[in-house]
């Protein structure tokens, strides 16, 4: 059974940080390993939509952490691109030893927290903040931990979806479309 797909205004507007996994969230889940010139290299498909949806959400003043459970280069080149405030790669039990940390450090609870998971390390996460989102092709248990659930799954926009979400949600959307059409003449952006 879907879940229901509102985020209430009360709550967007109590959310002051953006926190999403990056496997499975950003991307599709899937890892391209192989040898260049005898050089292990890993590659990952991001899609552009999601970039734009980060701008968006640091646009109008949230902080935007990644918080992996795997360290991984192709993720510090796309974390790095899209300019987020952190990106955190740790072991997947420590992700919400790792948050509460970051959430000490900016003075902030829980509670303020939104996040994006789709895998069993996630749960612990989901389960603690004050918004937890899964994307379409997370495991059932996520989905069941979840207040809402994305239309998409990850790697094909995503990210972007919860940003609008929340963002409408705040009521931030119509002022910010605005000043992106303003700023951008229309013509793309996309990150």
């Amino acid at each position: 059974m879907p879940k229901s797909q509102a985020i209430s205004s009360a709550l967007a507007k109590r959310i002051k940080l953006v926190v999403l996994d990056i496997d499975g969230v950003f991307t599709d889940g899937g890892i391209y390993i192989g040898l260049v010139a005898n050089h292990l290299l890993e590659f990952k498909r991001f899609h552009v939509l999601d970039g734009l949806g980060v701008k968006l959400l640091r646009t109008v003043g949230l902080s935007v952490v990644l918080l992996s459970g795997r360290e991984s280069e192709a993720s510090e080149a796309r974390a790095k691109e899209m300019e987020v405030d952190e990106l955190l790669q740790v072991a997947p039990n420590k992700k919400l030893a790792t948050l509460v940390d970051v959430l000490a450090r900016r003075g902030l609870a829980l509670k303020d927290c939104a996040y994006v998971g789709d895998d069993l390390a996630d749960l612990p996460v989901l389960r603690a903040v004050g918004l937890p989102i899964a994307v379409a092709n997370a495991i059932a248990e996520v989905k069941a931990a979840a207040r809402y659930v994305t239309s998409v799954p990850g790697g094909q926009g995503a990210v972007r979806e919860v940003a609008e979400r929340l963002l409408k949600a705040r009521g931030e959307w119509p002022g910010l479309l605005a000043q992106y059409f303003e700023t951008h003449h229309g013509a793309g952006g996309n990150r």
